[in-house]
């Protein structure tokens, strides 16, 4: 039986619900260069151009439902006798739609905005322009998408390693073993000897040959599978 399970989640498990990633072709990301919409420079530089590519993704969460992997995810959460820490790469909300009760969001969420005057986050579910005034302090243009850009350090990094240098099990699922810090989270936990690590991927990651096992197939699939192991196990 395992006690404390960190599972790391990445575009893989979402893309099976329909939500587009920056590496699809014909995704959304694919009408753009990361460097015009993913970059603090790209923010600075055109502003109005970034904002809208969060408007969009953001209103296409609303055509999109959680799958089996992100309801079996939760389902572990509920019933699994110790923790189960749930990390994502991806910022859109099917864990928590999927019934989830914890995330750490590492990459930020698309439904929420920062203020760059007072530092405020809020909880956004419409568009954001440079004229949207902050409604904690009123200011503008102040806003922009609560999303970790490129170049950017991700969110919680210091509950991430304790929580990995906690566990007994890591899992990754729907990950491309190519994006840091993230991609490094194996290593991290093999270098403790103390875990067992599994990846659950549609294909093998950049990174699979780190893993001690590896199941490869789709996520709705293997994921819901994986937990009904766990929970039986005690």
């Amino acid at each position: 039986m395992y006690e404390n399970i960190v599972i790391l989640t990445g575009a893989g498990i979402s893309a099976e619900s329909g939500v587009a990633t920056f590496r699809d072709n014909g995704g959304l990301w694919e009408q753009h260069r990361i460097e015009d919409v993913a970059t603090p420079e790209a923010f600075q530089r055109d502003p109005d151009l970034v904002q809208h590519f969060y408007n969009l993704r953001r209103a296409q969460l609303g055509t999109v439902d959680p799958n089996n992997a992100h309801k079996a995810l939760a389902k572990l959460q509920g019933q699994h006798r110790g923790t189960v820490t749930l990390i994502t790469q991806n910022v859109d909300d099917l864990h928590e739609r999927g019934g989830a009760s914890s995330v750490v969001h590492m990459h930020g969420e698309l439904k929420k905005v920062r203020c760059l005057s007072c530092k405020t986050v809020h909880f956004w579910e419409g568009d954001c322009d440079q004229k949207t005034a902050c409604p904690a302090c009123g200011g503008a243009p102040s806003l922009r998408p609560h999303i970790v850009w490129f170049g950017e350090m991700p969110f919680y990094m210091d509950d991430i390693e304790m929580a990995l240098s906690d566990c007994d099990l890591f899992v990754s699922i729907g990950t491309s073993g190519n994006v840091y810090p993230a991609a490094g989270f194996v290593a991290s936990v093999r270098r403790l000897g103390r875990a067992h690590t599994l990846e659950i991927n549609l294909e093998p990651s950049e990174g699979a040959t780190m893993f001690a096992e590896c199941r490869h197939g789709r996520a709705g699939d293997l994921v819901p599978a994986f937990v009904e192991e766990i929970l039986a196990a005690g």
